[in-house]
């Protein structure tokens, strides 16, 4: 039944060494040898999904930046792409300057920083990615931004996103992809929506994709999909609106989903996975 799979990366895919395990590659590989459609989908950028896909041998179009853009393994085609409005990238750069806030900028795959600082180095070690230090911002704003991401501390950032929403929720996606991270994208720059584009590009309808996440910026595409999967680490409100709450990210919670609907190889749920509603 299921031709599509769209899988989170960070704290999904990824266990807490960072690695794909080799029971979960080989699921995987299975499961693509069916015919299944298996890609990324993350909040990453495409030079840093582009890393995680080669290890696990996918050649699919990858869902980057929260969905802002699907982009081929094999020739580097972009087949969906949506920038934040420029208005609202100055606005936002405005604000974060006047609250001496640190914004990254991500522009034609490169991450664009103001100042060399803690945040900045953390982030590049994480996502295995290095960073321009340009202090030129207002000439990087005339160019289309795939992203924008404030770091900073949790309760900080959800004060933000509310002072924020008013000036910018009409033309702009806000999410939280970790407690640390507001990241903003084009209002149609979801995993939601890029999923949809995905499926239909391929043939399929969305209620044939599964999604799996952690996070909420993984909210979308779990809505949307025909199977919606919360990983057992994932946050609790996403847990209630996922059609499947799977095992942890350190327990391969994705190879379980893989042979319990795609494989058929795992009749029985274990102990840390559960169905929270009807199939949609």
């Amino acid at each position: 039944m299921y031709k599509l799979i769209a899988i989170d990366v960070d704290d999904t895919l990824l266990n807490d060494d960072l690695i794909v395990t080799e029971g979960t590659k080989q699921a995987l590989a299975a499961a693509i040898e069916q015919g299944v459609l298996v890609t990324l989908a993350t909040g990453r950028m495409y030079a840093s999904a582009h890393q995680i896909a080669k290890q696990i041998n996918l050649n699919v179009p990858l869902i980057t930046y929260q969905g802002s853009l699907v982009k081929t393994l094999l020739d580097g085609q972009v087949l969906y792409e949506r920038s934040v409005p420029t208005d609202a990238a100055k606005q936002l750069d405005a604000y974060c300057v006047e609250h001496g806030l640190h914004l990254q900028l991500y522009v034609d795959d490169v991450l664009y920083v103001r100042e060399d600082n803690d945040k900045a180095k953390k982030y590049s070690r994480l996502s295995n990615i290095p960073y321009v230090v340009d202090p030129d911002f207002d000439a990087l704003l005339n160019k289309p931004q795939t992203k924008m991401l404030i770091i900073d501390e949790p309760e900080l950032l959800d004060r933000v996103k509310e002072e924020l929403t008013p000036l910018l929720g009409d033309r702009v996606h806000m999410t939280k992809s970790k407690p640390h991270y507001l990241e903003f994208t084009h209002i149609e720059g979801t995993k939601g929506h890029a999923l949809q584009f995905l499926a239909e590009h391929n043939g399929y309808t969305v209620e044939q994709a599964i999604a799996i996440g952690d996070a909420w910026n993984d909210r979308e595409m779990i809505e949307v999909a025909g199977l919606g999967v919360a990983m057992g680490n994932a946050q609790p409100a996403l847990k209630e609106i996922a059609n499947y709450v799977t095992l942890t990210n350190n327990e391969e919670g994705v190879r379980h989903v893989i042979e319990k609907f795609v494989l058929n190889t795992n009749g029985q749920t274990p102990a840390g996975a559960r169905q929270h509603v009807e199939q949609n």
